[in-house]
């Protein structure tokens, strides 16, 4: 029998080991062996090969990229201080809360609103000014609609085009239709002219009291205190009062005899306190900011009882949040109850117009015994830059200090057309810098200013 060798040879793969029986021949072993499990990996071996050179490729890219932004990173840096420096002046708008960032959420609630109100008034009139609104509305709600899915739409356009239209609306609904011919004189148009003060007299408190507000009562058809005259001064720390002082005619003012005292409230926190100087006489009760709220309060000088109502608008500008200001500014001035030949106002601000004025029309039902808020309009004049205002005609004009001597009526905005003029130029002497508080009186068709204690009184002429 011929010997057998046994060859125990390992392959590259895996380790595996092959047992080989090996034959004796010709004095020589011979095996015979597959080869094919050492053969070289080629295929793995390119792939991976290739797999390095992607990896490699990759890195340098990386690489590229690393310089790259390292090179741009200062130049970023330096463009987003310049932007934040440059930002820097406006910043104090944000922290005064003169600035909020307008939403579409809030835009569309908005256009909802003035949607109703429009139906409401397009069902009672249907004329060609309530369509030809309608139709710009339906504009408006394309407009917004795409906005939801693009920035095409510059959002400041929509939203003064909302603020033109809201205004327009508003100028829609309650406009007497005799008014022009109940007072011919508003006809004419804006006022022309103002006279040098044609009354001139002090503080009944004396002149240290710088702020409050005066004037003759302003119901056009007042019975029980038709002739009578005001003062209601601000007793603490010239920003809040109690007190009501009313002379039944313009004699026994002048003479500051046979007054009557009326006390609004107990103490000057009470939430029936007046807060600023923005009373106004109207008829048989005094109207006035509430102190401490955004509400507009009526003290009956009948019942001796106070009625309020709430100013609408998101934000409403109180406790010296928005006073009137332009040279010095008048603290608690936020609010600025008025009075013309329409009826009763309220000039004041709101967070969602900006800080800039707002005029709304105040109207106190006798039967119900309530004080409701009916229109408003929103103007883009900024509040602080206006030292005071007041309402002619369903007009609101505004005022800015000029020098101690002197202010100017500089604007006017128009409730029945929404339309601005910021041309005006119309002066208005006075005797100390600050002016405290300006009233109209439809009757006397004369402005009353609260002149840091002096009281004047001025003519108007259309």
């Amino acid at each position: 029998m011929l010997p057998f060798l046994l060859l125990l040879l390992t392959s590259l793969k895996g380790g595996d080991a092959q047992s080989v029986l090996g034959r004796s021949k010709d004095g020589s072993c011979h095996c015979e062996v597959n080869s094919t499990m050492w053969s070289f990996p080629v295929l793995k071996y390119e792939a991976v090969l290739l797999q390095v050179k992607t990896c490699e490729g990759s890195l340098s890219s990386l690489q590229e990229q690393v310089l790259l932004s390292t090179t741009r990173l200062p130049q970023i840096q330096a463009q987003v201080e310049n932007v934040t420096a440059r930002l820097q002046p406006f910043q104090y708008l944000r922290h005064q809360g003169l600035y909020t960032a307008l939403s579409l959420r809030l835009l569309g609630q908005e256009l909802s609103q003035l949607e109703i109100g429009l139906s409401a008034v397009h069902t009672q009139l249907n004329n060609t000014q309530t369509q030809k609104l309608s139709t710009e509305v339906g504009k408006l709600r394309k407009d917004v609609e795409k906005m939801q899915v693009s920035d095409t739409i510059n959002l400041k356009t929509v939203k003064e085009n909302l603020r033109y239209l809201k205004n327009s609306v508003e100028s829609c609904k309650t406009i007497p239709k005799d008014f022009k011919g109940q007072h011919r004189y508003c006809m004419k148009g804006l006022i022309t002219n103002i006279s040098e003060p044609v009354t001139t007299s002090t503080s009944p408190y004396g002149k240290s009291y710088i702020s409050g507000s005066w004037g003759r009562q302003a119901k056009m058809d007042a019975e029980g205190e038709k002739d009578s005259y005001w003062v209601q001064t601000l007793l603490n720390s010239h920003i809040y009062g109690n007190t009501l002082r009313v002379y039944q005619t313009y004699e026994d003012f002048m003479a500051s005899v046979n007054h009557k005292d009326y006390t609004l409230a107990p103490s000057f926190n009470h939430a029936d306190a007046v807060e600023g100087p923005s009373g106004v006489l109207y008829g048989e009760a005094l109207y006035y900011h509430c102190y401490g709220s955004a509400d507009v309060c009526r003290y009956d000088l009948k019942t001796m009882s106070v009625k309020r109502a709430t100013l609408p608008g998101t934000g409403v500008g109180i406790k010296n949040k928005f006073p009137y200001c332009y040279y010095d500014c008048r603290p608690h001035s936020d609010v600025d109850v008025e009075a013309d030949e329409t009826g009763l106002w309220v000039i004041y601000t709101t967070l969602s117009n900006h800080g800039n004025l707002v005029v709304s029309r105040l109207v106190w039902d006798g039967e119900a015994q309530t004080l409701t808020v009916t229109q408003t309009w929103e103007t883009r004049l900024f509040k602080k830059a206006v030292s005071n205002a007041f309402m002619v005609c369903g007009v609101m004009y505004a005022t800015r200090y000029v020098n101690d001597y002197r202010e100017e009526v500089f604007y006017a905005f128009d409730t029945a057309t929404g339309k601005e003029d910021n041309s005006l130029a119309l002066p208005l002497e006075k005797v100390a810098k600050g002016v405290a508080s300006l009233s109209y009186n439809p009757i006397k068709r004369q402005i009353y200013m609260y002149n840091d204690g002096y009281l004047l009184a001025y003519q108007t002429y259309f």
